[in-house]
């Protein structure tokens, strides 16, 4: 289910019946080429099996791009499979699970038009009939070779008769079907292409869901990612409104491959930069871009989403949302989305870590032993246990550093200009400057707003106990350097540790430049508060499920600044996502409209805040085109998009 090309008339109307589908299946219709899987099966125990799977894939492959003759290509691989009358079943319940994914979303296609579908395939018969005939494809409609076998059950050849078991073989049969009317061929190998070649076929689509061979894809008439692709082209009733192999994701910052795979498992075109991109760079990239993910350095600007044409959400793959302009983003119906708890754990360690050894002075200890110094001394180094550990901002990483430092004696208090409850015996001040006076240990867990920088200057460290451990994890311009600087020199703060800065480099290959470089009992990292690897696995995987949930089913639960939605499934409708100013009287334009042209509603849901609303229909199936025009021209629209 995904979002309708707003250039593309909805036509669920057919082609002329005189169109047939000539479709392969190795590698097409399933994911997999089958005789290379039945190697797996019939070579299990052999010592060499490895080595001979590779052999036969390499055949496979020379075979597919038109190295090798198909007849060579199958002989070769027939010698080595070794294969018994006995594997067939292992062999067909394996593929049952391989099927395209596209394939099986669009199986109501199949059906439909199985009087038009053929399976023309250098395969054989023995496994692609019972696959393709549980989609509803016919066993009379499948064109393939067949083993020939020994008297004992062996493999050990095929059908010489057959076409399809010679050079040429698929464009014979095709010849032979004597098809009156338009022929499409579907299929990843050179084989396929040669129907098209011969003149037998109006035109050939390249299949590369699942392989893409460049000696093929040259020679395509229409790339086919995917079957949604081809089904849309030709404006044939569809699983996917718009085929995701359309919508382009892109992924900057390196962020983890889970990420990479979520995205690419479900057909979008990815692609991915390690690095940040600056404001010009982002904007000649951002053309195009469907889904946008970054990490805490890629400034999304007004002036970069002035240019994000076709932009419907964002990801950011870490807590905080400051570097992304939220009022733009939901101005432009943008839904930005991120990951509140999922690196919590992660830094929660680091800043106990850190504590630890600054409070016990283990950082110049450690440098000094690298040069030859064996400085073992007591003085200044102190144990946490009863230390008032002080917390700057009581949100999510906030309450469970105060849980964690209670388990280790320490007395916990908090400031928050949100009203929270304590955790534990931790205890709330009413001011951040009486949490400053109080703490041993200064802890910042803030968000970024504008508002909070450097909220911590020369003022508020003037307020801070001499010899205070100073702890900065959340946002770099909340803590105004020069002051820290100033604070450390001076033996106020006797040990600090930073893990974010103003000002960071973009790129691991960028010099870190800053004042508090060199300073003693100072721990300064990179940014990686939430970089473990759990941390960042949990993030790949939790932003790219709420993109998803947004882009095929328009759930906008955990949105930063859209109203937040938790939508059912859409079943047996189609769902109409309609994004506009909050101002009064939508909705009853909308249902105005639908009344108009005698819509039945199957569910209707409605959120707003302050900016926007967001209201979620679903109807019947049957509806005229102009339903989706007059929505789109409601006045205060924002964004409209269609899912089915």
């Amino acid at each position: 289910m995904l979002t309708k090309d707003p250039s593309v008339d909805r036509t669920a109307g057919l082609p002329a019946e005189q169109t047939y589908y000539i479709i392969d299946f190795d590698s097409t219709f399933t994911k997999v080429e089958a005789l290379d899987v039945l190697g797996e099966i019939s070579l299990i125990g052999r010592p060499d099996r490895d080595d001979v799977l590779a052999q036969i894939q390499a055949i496979t492959d020379r075979g597919m791009s038109g190295e090798i003759s198909f007849t060579e290509s199958l002989e070769l691989r027939l010698k080595l499979l070794h294969a018994h009358r006995d594997h067939l079943p292992a062999l067909v319940e394996t593929l049952m699970g391989k099927i395209s994914d596209s394939f099986q979303r669009n199986a109501p296609f199949l059906t439909e038009h199985a009087e038009h579908i053929y399976i023309v395939s250098n395969g054989f018969r023995e496994f692609i009939v019972p696959i393709v005939t549980s989609l509803g494809v016919r066993a009379e409609h499948v064109f393939a070779n067949t083993f020939v076998f020994s008297d004992t059950g062996e493999i050990i050849g095929f059908d010489p008769e057959n076409p399809l078991s010679a050079n040429g073989g698929k464009s014979q049969v095709i010849r032979q079907l004597n098809l009156d009317g338009e022929v499409y061929v579907i299929g990843d190998g050179y084989t396929d292409y040669e129907i098209r070649a011969s003149g037998l076929a109006n035109r050939f689509y390249a299949f590369t869901e699942n392989v893409m061979r460049p000696r093929v894809v040259e020679k395509a008439d229409h790339i086919a990612p995917s079957l949604d692709e081809f089904l849309y082209h030709n404006h044939l009733s569809r699983s996917q409104s718009y085929p995701k192999s359309r919508i382009k994701v892109l992924l900057l910052e390196n962020v983890h491959p889970i990420a990479v795979q979520l995205f690419e498992e479900e057909g979008f075109n990815v692609e991915i930069h390690k690095g940040a991109l600056d404001e010009d760079e982002l904007i000649e990239a951002i053309r195009d871009v469907s889904i946008l993910g970054i990490r805490s350095k890629t400034m999304v600007t007004r002036r970069v989403l002035e240019h994000a044409n076709k932009l419907m959400t964002i990801g950011a793959f870490c807590i905080g949302t400051n570097q992304i302009d939220l009022d733009a983003c939901t101005e432009k119906g943008i839904a930005v989305f991120n990951a509140p708890y999922s690196n919590t754990r992660s830094v929660v360690e680091l800043a106990i870590g850190e504590i630890i050894m600054l409070i016990r002075g283990i950082v110049p200890k450690s440098n000094a032993m690298h040069q030859g110094v064996w400085d073992k001394s007591a003085k200044n180094s102190f144990e946490v246990r009863g230390k008032k550990l002080g917390l700057v901002g009581y949100g999510n990483i906030g309450t469970q550093l105060s849980v964690v430092a209670e388990a280790l004696g320490m007395e916990v208090y908090f400031y928050d200009a949100v009203d929270k409850l304590a955790l534990g015996n931790a205890r709330k001040c009413k001011s951040l400057d009486e949490l400053l006076a109080i703490a041993d240990i200064i802890s910042l867990h803030t968000d970024g707003r504008k508002e909070n920088k450097n909220l911590i200057s020369y003022r508020e460290f003037a307020l801070m106990k001499t010899g205070v451990i100073f702890l900065n994890l959340s946002r770099g311009h909340i803590v105004d350097i020069p002051a820290l600087v100033d604070a450390i020199e001076r033996g106020k703060v006797v040990g600090a540790g930073l893990d974010v800065f103003p000002q960071e480099p973009k790129t691991n290959n960028e010099e870190f430049v800053n004042a508090l470089r060199g300073l003693p009992n100072v721990i300064l990292s990179p940014h990686v508060g939430g970089s473990t690897e759990e941390a960042q696995a949990n993030i790949g995987s939790f932003v790219p499920g709420k993109l998803l949930e947004y882009i095929n089913n328009g759930s906008t639960y955990g949105s930063v600044n859209f109203p937040e939605l938790q939508l059912p499934l859409l079943k047996g409708a189609h769902r109409l996502l309609h994004i506009h100013a909050n101002v009064p009287g939508i909705l009853a334009k909308m249902n105005t409209i639908f009344a108009k042209y005698h819509i039945n509603i199957h569910g209707q849901y409605l959120k707003t805040n302050e900016q926007i609303g967001y209201v979620i229909t679903d109807v019947a199936k049957e509806y005229a085109d102009d339903v989706v025009q007059e929505l789109k021209g409601i006045d205060n629209t924002i964004k409209f998009r269609l899912l089915y």
